[in-house]
């Protein structure tokens, strides 16, 4: 997670995101350099917009606390609107998912 974090701050600092800068960033701040997640974490991000997956999460709804008895006419209406947000959620975890894979 530490190396995601580092990639955030050259993100922000706009610096590129490679692995030479990603070992220095991290020895310059105490983080033990493992060269095989600095590769794999430089290979995943060529294939992520990060001011995109930055976007989608600042935009993610918080989840809203359980739903009170509505009637009949309500619950119908409201579902379509929680089918599409489902949606987008998974769309949104799914850019994410790879990057979560590589740090187990």
């Amino acid at each position: 997670m530490d190396y995601v974090y580092a990639a955030l701050f050259l993100h922000s600092a706009g610096k590129e995101i490679n692995e030479e800068n990603l070992k220095k960033l991290s020895e310059s701040v105490g983080i033990p350099v493992d060269e095989i997640k600095i590769k794999a974490l430089v290979a995943a991000l060529k294939q992520v917009n990060i001011d995109e997956v930055l976007k989608s999460v600042a935009a993610a709804p918080v989840s809203a606390a359980p739903a009170q008895a509505q009637p009949a006419a309500q619950q119908q209406a409201a579902q379509p609107a929680e089918e599409k947000k489902e949606e987008e959620e998974k769309k949104g975890g799914e850019a994410l998912e790879g990057l979560a894979a590589l740090f187990g």
